[in-house]
């Protein structure tokens, strides 16, 4: 097994671990910013090196507005991640998008309220370019592990991030309907921000659960149906994600890597040294 680590996994609700991982250690990893969700757990997985961390902690301890972004990425960041596959359960906005689905979005609506989406900041401004907010090149391996396993993979739509942790009130799922967008969940987009400004590929598998509250019939989907969607699913993207890491890593011909080249303001000679030390690991082929 290589020694890098350059392949990383977000399991969301229902995928705490990775089946087929052979764990070698769980790492803490300190960062600037505080401590990441849990331990990640470093193994082999289809003969990769990857490393898991389970999203709300492994025993489903976070609320999302409690989740430490900053901390997650960073920390996947530091063991040398260079690709990070996330799943998340998400709520569909539209009726062709059923119960068990499995969707790549390919945008984000953002309706948070108090999370902090950047690593930049107190004497050092960057804007990185997030027209397209989910790497292409990832979401085509992703697209292709799913063939691989004869899992349909519908590719494309809006998932809309909400800040939670209650679900949307039936007026506000219908805005979400009438202004287009297709999912609705809790936690991806502060991690696609954090990811581009790392400068590491980012993409996440939605995993539809339920319609949201908009639907005539969601009042007769009980919690137990949601648990048992959400048990299939998982499993599902399970297979997904193994096929997908026996295809990585590959040649980064997207422009992820570059995110940060023309996206600082600051001149960086004269930035505060606190905040360059702090962002070292983030901007040190620019300094």
């Amino acid at each position: 097994m290589a020694n890098d680590i350059r392949i990383g996994i977000i399991g969301g609700s229902g995928l705490y671990q990775m089946e087929g991982l052979i764990q070698m250690d769980e790492r803490e990893v300190d960062t600037p910013f505080g401590k990441p969700s849990d331990a990640y757990r470093i193994g082999a997985l289809e003969g990769r090196t990857v490393a898991f961390l389970a999203r709300h902690h492994r025993n489903h301890t976070i609320l999302p507005g409690e989740l430490n972004f900053r901390a997650n990425i960073y920390g996947f960041k530091k063991l040398g991640v260079e690709w990070i596959l996330s799943a998340s359960a998400v709520g569909s906005l539209k009726e062709e998008l059923r119960p068990l689905d499995i969707v790549l979005p390919d945008q984000f609506f953002d309706r948070t309220k108090s999370r902090i989406s950047t690593y930049f900041g107190d004497g050092i401004v960057a804007h990185v370019s997030f027209a397209e907010p989910l790497c292409h090149l990832l979401g085509d391996v992703i697209q292709a592990a799913g063939q691989d396993v004869d899992i349909q993979v519908k590719r494309g739509g809006t998932y809309v991030c909400m800040e939670g942790p209650q679900f949307s009130t039936r007026a506000e799922s219908n805005v979400y309907r009438g202004l287009g967008l297709d999912l609705i969940g809790m936690t991806n987009l502060q991690e696609a921000k954090l990811a581009r400004e790392a400068e590491v590929c980012y993409s996440t598998l939605a995993l539809v659960t339920d319609y949201d509250c908009w639907h005539p019939q969601h009042d007769a989907v009980t919690v137990a149906e949601i648990v048992a969607n959400l048990t299939k699913n998982s499993s599902n993207a399970q297979k997904i994600i193994r096929a997908a890491v026996k295809r990585l890593p590959i040649e980064r011909t997207c422009k992820c890597g570059g995110s940060l080249q023309h996206a600082i303001m600051t001149d960086l000679k004269k930035a505060p040294e606190a905040t360059k030390k702090r962002l070292e690991l983030l901007i040190k082929k620019y300094l």
